[in-house]
């Protein structure tokens, strides 16, 4: 039996970046004091802000941009291919869109991201499908979530 071990590549990682293996990490930006747990994929071109944690078995795709004092939750699923006209964009990236997630938003478990913008102070609970932008801090839930309490 053969075991793969981490890849790290290409990265530009700050001080005190705790990265807990085996983990793929290639072509990001991580900034300082951020934890990443094991089993977590970071694509390149991704930034991950100061003092943000992306727990275990998260997948963090190309064109997705994390703000300082963010919580990835474990399994969390990030989507830049929305699969327009009913088809994949089968790797032509022109078709893939951005995901930029302001400062203190937290993200439960297993929550799928699809490309949208999160303001500040926001929480997506638990296994939420995030389908639209959020503009309002508060407290967000379901499949597709909604609003479910304002800050």
């Amino acid at each position: 039996m053969k075991v793969e071990k981490s890849k790290i590549q290409n990265c530009i990682i700050a001080k005190d970046v705790r990265i807990i293996e085996p983990v793929n990490l290639y072509g990001c930006s991580i900034s300082e004091s951020v934890f990443i747990g094991p089993f977590v994929e970071i694509q390149k071109g991704v930034k991950i802000g100061k003092r943000s944690k992306i727990q275990s078995h998260s997948f963090i795709c190309e064109l997705v941009e994390i703000g300082n004092d963010c919580f990835i939750g474990h399994g969390v699923m990030f989507i830049n291919d929305t699969f327009s006209n009913f088809s994949p964009a089968k790797g032509d990236k022109s078709l893939w869109k951005k995901t930029k997630i302001s400062n203190n938003v937290y993200i439960g478990s297993n929550a799928t991201i699809l490309p949208v913008r999160i303001c500040p102070d926001v929480i997506i609970g638990a296994g939420s499908v995030v389908t639209k932008d959020i503009s309002l801090p508060g407290k967000y839930a379901g499949n597709s979530s909604k609003l479910i309490s304002e800050k």
